[in-house]
């Protein structure tokens, strides 16, 4: 068991959740499902929980209620050495969400989620200041994160 996972709070779609982010991520598979009983809190018989894991990553879904929403304040972010991967993950997470701006999108759940091309660290870490502010413009520029224009303010286009 890994020390430590991520649990991610749902309104009832937890199981729904785990279908559809397995079905995203080529590295991933399902886990175990666990249903309410007799003590509840949930309805008898209801999913309670839905174990998976993405990219040696593990997630639990918990179906606990409408009290807790997610927010931009947390989001997952994954790093993508091709421009048809990140193409690929927008599509798919954007599918029924939404685009927000800089490589961020919310997904069908209200889940944030960071798409990033995995140069960025290194074009954002260059000890010339010229050429990271040129990258930091492109990225406010963007909402999906485009590799080429990336390269092209770093000056490597």
């Amino acid at each position: 068991m890994q020390r430590m996972a991520t649990c991610l709070w749902f309104d009832g779609r937890a199981e729904e959740a785990m279908k559809f982010y397995t079905s995203v991520f080529k590295n991933s598979k399902t886990g175990t499902v666990t249903r309410y009983g007799d003590a509840g809190p949930g309805e008898k018989g209801s999913v309670m929980t839905a174990s998976f894991e993405v990219n040696g990553h593990e997630f639990l879904g918990l179906n606990g209620g409408p009290e807790y929403t997610f927010s931009h304040a947390i989001s997952m972010i994954v790093y993508c050495d091709t421009q048809e991967e990140i193409d690929d993950l927008w599509d798919k997470l954007c599918d029924g969400g939404e685009p927000v701006q800089c490589g961020w999108l919310k997904d069908k759940f209200g889940l944030s989620w960071q798409i990033v091309p995995s140069i960025v660290p290194r074009l954002i870490s260059d000890k010339d200041p010229a050429r990271t502010d040129r990258v930091m413009k492109a990225i406010f520029q963007m909402v999906k994160l485009d590799i080429k224009r990336l390269k092209e303010a770093y000056g490597q286009g």
